[in-house]
């Protein structure tokens, strides 16, 4: 427990913990210090003076070490002679704090004046207006009438985009620098500032493009004013108008909190739907900050496309039909391919629809072949073994850990975990970044490493070599004791070069270390190899067991984890395209639009079906189409990177006749001899419990469990820190890993390094971005300008060698496999390497390195 001290505000004894900011402390019991410029995640700054208090020591004997008390045998109070910023203050013991005299009220109603005399009456017309700390703060501490001078008001532009997501009022900024802070010091993008001066000083954009940052949309949540509103919920409705639904982001293994405002809509027909997404307050997960993509992504689930009611083709035509229908020609399909069928399950689908899915592998006798899409990262068996200890929080990391991120363009595939890494680093720990490349994260490593692509498990290899050569591994008892295997990874490591010393021992100096590994650069199966080597790290340094040490992956989706958590497996997928099943049953998946290899083997099966809310190229070939809920129509559970399961709830009404996965899965298997379908996702949890070992135990109602929160960000709005919304859906439930039983036994294996056969050619690398033409994200229209044309990478020199210039048009071929594209030569691409963004190009790459060969094209 933190060490506490005892404080005195407004005559009455609190005690806080030691070294808290003062309005933090005070917030915890109930005592509101009014703010505007102060914010919790970032460094107090004093501009706005809203928070003025007296302040005062206990005046201590120094003979008795007692304090001296006064005629009415009182404590003697020394008082600072004039009002104090709370902001700027930390709790020390014997403080004393007044918040309610006169001096204060005067000194807060001034402060209010002064703002007012530059701030426009826009509220009834202003977004802010039902949710304004301005608006409230003024009815609270503000004077009863105006002396403002309507000739003297400012005049200053009102409708100013800064980009094509956040639009600028600069009338109503109150010149808190909460916008321009954020985005240098939690972000570390510069790309707002100040311009001008006195009143007429003002935020401007000073990036190309402009605002050019992936957290945009955050600034607007920490705005304590009209000033920054977003392109969608600007004169949208009113805060009063809206329903709170607490729901999870679907697009990163993050598992972003996000809280869904709602209301009937008449644009939607008299429907319910999601005007706008807001953070919602988890400090396990996402702390209060989201980014661009989970805030303006959503609006997928209501564009035009949107599948309403399944299709079964017919002489080479769709022909719209009944899902009775439908499930009986697919439950007689499934009979008749019954040893010849593969599941493939797409990376947003929840558990209870993975666990349907995988019941109905189970009735046709196919449960071994369940794959998950995309096939990019594996070892769910090794983050079983040694994820991260439960309590795990990225934010509590500092000078004493280190952070390994390898195989993985952090901000692009994960963006707050790469915003929580490169806070850690502000806080003193220790991050190495290893990979094929440069990435953003590089700026703030302590030491970064760029490797030929697959090197990465060699890397680690290299790394737990310097700790056994070093003797700085686990203690002796706890690897003869626990750990299987260690005698044959030292033999096999005996020979292994350390050539990264520095990054080595900054990683074993560190009482906790972290590594998140991704897929980068790597076959499927040298990625296996890459989690082994890091698993083995670990367990032989002793940074397994334990909060805030251990293995996370990078997967490539929502729901990976939780995908693999019922059984589904990339291996399963990278068998079924070497080994094609004749019947395809594909969820929420576009393999054929994603990946060249899908895209030569599923259109030769004799029967796909999908289900899926979008005419994807996968869907285009199918014989049977079927329409599924978005995330926001339908409820379930999510399982993120970090193992936590958290439940998101129906938010808006449903498409047409789209039902969720789940349930067409259950409808099938009903036809097939699995009995009744569920009538709820809550019923089908209780059977996933049931069966599932890391799950036991839990149920919807204990995923909705909330605790307080410090800071307390997202509670009163006469504060608000960053989010008008408290978290009361749930903080999710993160389950053990086996070494955090402390009878356990841990095993480690030797990884034999596999090398990517080269002949002549350049190597092909696919890696992810954070904006590309994922079928749940590019149908989002204020996003399409985020969304770049298709390019690839190239190297300079390579560039030269072939002729090729910057945009040139240039044709890649990979076997009879040909993708056309722009090119764009900088210096990103290693020598030897082209990047190929995945699922932004108009051919689909490959989703694991190959070799290419390159030639330029005419226009």
């Amino acid at each position: 427990m933190a060490e506490t001290v005892t404080i005195y505000i407004d005559g009455q004894e609190y005690r806080v913990p030691k070294g808290a900011n003062l309005v933090d402390a005070a917030k915890l019991h109930g005592i509101k210090i009014p703010v505007f410029c102060y914010h919790p995640k970032m460094d107090a700054v004093g501009m706005c003076r809203m928070c003025l208090v007296e302040l005062g020591n206990v005046v201590i004997n120094r003979e008795t070490g007692k304090p001296n008390l006064d005629a009415q045998g009182q404590p003697e109070i020394r008082w600072l002679p004039k009002l104090q910023t709370a902001c700027t203050q930390t709790v020390s013991e014997g403080l004393v704090v007044t918040t309610l005299s006169e001096k204060v009220r005067e000194g807060r109603e001034a402060i209010l004046e002064f703002l007012l005399t530059s701030h426009p009456l826009d509220c009834p017309i202003c977004d802010k207006g039902g949710e304004c700390p301005l608006q409230n703060l003024t009815m609270a501490y503000g004077p009863g009438m105006s002396r403002f001078i309507f000739d003297d008001k400012m005049r200053l532009d009102k409708h100013v985009p800064l980009g094509e997501l956040i639009f600028l009022d600069r009338e109503r900024c109150i010149q808190c620098a909460r916008c321009t802070r954020f985005c240098e010091e939690i972000v570390g993008d510069d790309v707002l500032a100040f311009h001008e001066r006195g009143r007429r000083l003002q935020i401007v954009t000073i990036s190309e493009p402009p605002f050019d940052t992936k957290f945009s949309g955050n600034t607007t949540d920490i705005c304590p004013v009209g000033a920054l509103t977003t392109a969608d919920f600007r004169f949208a409705a009113r805060p009063w108008e809206l329903t709170e639904v607490a729901t999870i982001c679907p697009h990163c293994p993050v598992g972003c909190n996000l809280n869904a405002s709602t209301r009937q809509d008449r644009e939607s027909g008299g429907k319910v739907i999601i005007k706008r997404i807001m953070p919602r307050q988890n400090e396990q997960i996402n702390e209060i900050w989201i980014c661009d993509k989970g805030r303006f992504g959503h609006h997928h689930s209501r564009a035009e496309g949107r599948l309403e009611r399944p299709m079964i083709r017919q002489d080479g035509q769709w022909v719209e039909t009944d899902w009775q229908t439908a499930y009986a020609l697919i439950a007689d399909k499934l009979k008749q391919y019954s040893s010849r069928v593969g599941f493939l399950a797409g990376p947003s689908l929840s558990n209870e629809d993975l666990w349907e899915m995988r019941r109905l592998a189970g009735l046709t006798g196919q449960d071994t072949r369940m794959g998950v899409w995309p096939a990019i990262v594996t070892g769910g068996d090794l983050i079983a073994e040694v994820g991260v200890g439960v309590g795990t929080r990225l934010q509590d990391l500092g000078p004493e850990s280190a952070i390994l991120v390898i195989a993985s363009d952090f901000e692009e595939e994960a963006p707050i975990w790469w915003l929580q890494v490169k806070q850690a680093a502000d806080r003193g720990a220790k991050i190495i970044v290893a990979n094929g490349r440069p990435t953003k994260l590089d700026r703030y490593a302590h030491a970064v490493i760029h490797y030929a692509y697959g090197d990465a498990p060699a890397v680690l290899n290299s790394f737990t070599a310097h700790a056994i050569s070093k003797k700085r591994t686990a203690d002796k008892t706890f690897l003869q004791s626990r750990v299987d295997g260690y005698s044959d990874v030292q033999s096999g490591l005996k020979k292994v070069r350390t050539d990264y010393p520095e990054a080595a021992d900054a990683l074993l100096g560190a009482e906790n270390l972290i590594i998140f590994a991704g897929g980068e650069g790597l076959a499927l199966e040298q990625q296996r190899e890459l989690m082994q080597a890091a698993a083995n790290l670990l367990i032989i340094t002793g940074h397994v067991g334990r909060p805030n040490n251990g293995l996370i992956a990078v997967w490539p989706g929502a729901n990976v984890q939780g995908a693999v958590d019922m059984g589904f497996s990339p291996e399963a997928t990278v068998d079924m395209l070497a080994n094609p099943p004749a019947m395809w049953m594909i969820a929420r998946a576009n393999p054929v639009g994603e990946d060249m290899y899908a895209a030569q083997v599923i259109p030769n099966a004799e029967f796909v079906v999908i289900s899926t809310q979008f005419m994807t190229p996968t869907a285009e070939l199918a014989d049977i189409v079927l329409p599924s809920m978005s995330f926001a129509e339908r409820e379930g559970t999510f399982t993120n990177g970090l193992r936590r399961v958290q439940r998101f709830y129906t938010a808006q009404s449903p498409v047409g006749e789209a039902i969720p996965d789940w349930k067409i899965f259950a409808q099938i298997a009903e036809l097939l001899g699995g009995g009744r379908p569920h009538v709820s996702a809550a019923a089908v949890m209780q059977d996933i419990t049931r069966s599932v070992p890391q799950y036991a135990g839990l149920s919807y109602p204990k995923l909705a469990y909330v605790e307080d929160q410090f800071p307390d960000v997202g509670g009163d709005d006469l504060y608000y820190g960053g989010t008008a919304y408290n978290n009361y859906g749930g903080l999710g439930i993160q389950w053990p890993t086996t070494a955090e039983n402390a009878e356990a036994r841990l095993s480690v294996r030797p990884v034999t390094i596999t090398t990517l056969d080269r002949v002549e050619g350049l190597l092909a690398v696919p890696v992810q971005l954070l904006y590309d033409c994922d079928p749940l994200f590019a149908p989002s229209r204020m996003m399409h300008q985020r969304i770049s044309s298709p390019y690839v990478e190239l190297n300079s020199q390579d560039a030269a060698q072939l002729g090729i210039a910057d945009q040139d048009r240039i044709m890649l071929s990979v076997g009879d496999h040909q993708i056309k594209a722009r090119a764009r030569v900088n210096g990103k691409a290693p020598v030897g390497v082209v990047l190929l963004p995945l699922q932004l190009l108009e051919s689909p790459p490959p989703t694991a390195p190959a070799v290419c060969v390159v030639q330029k094209v005419e226009e």
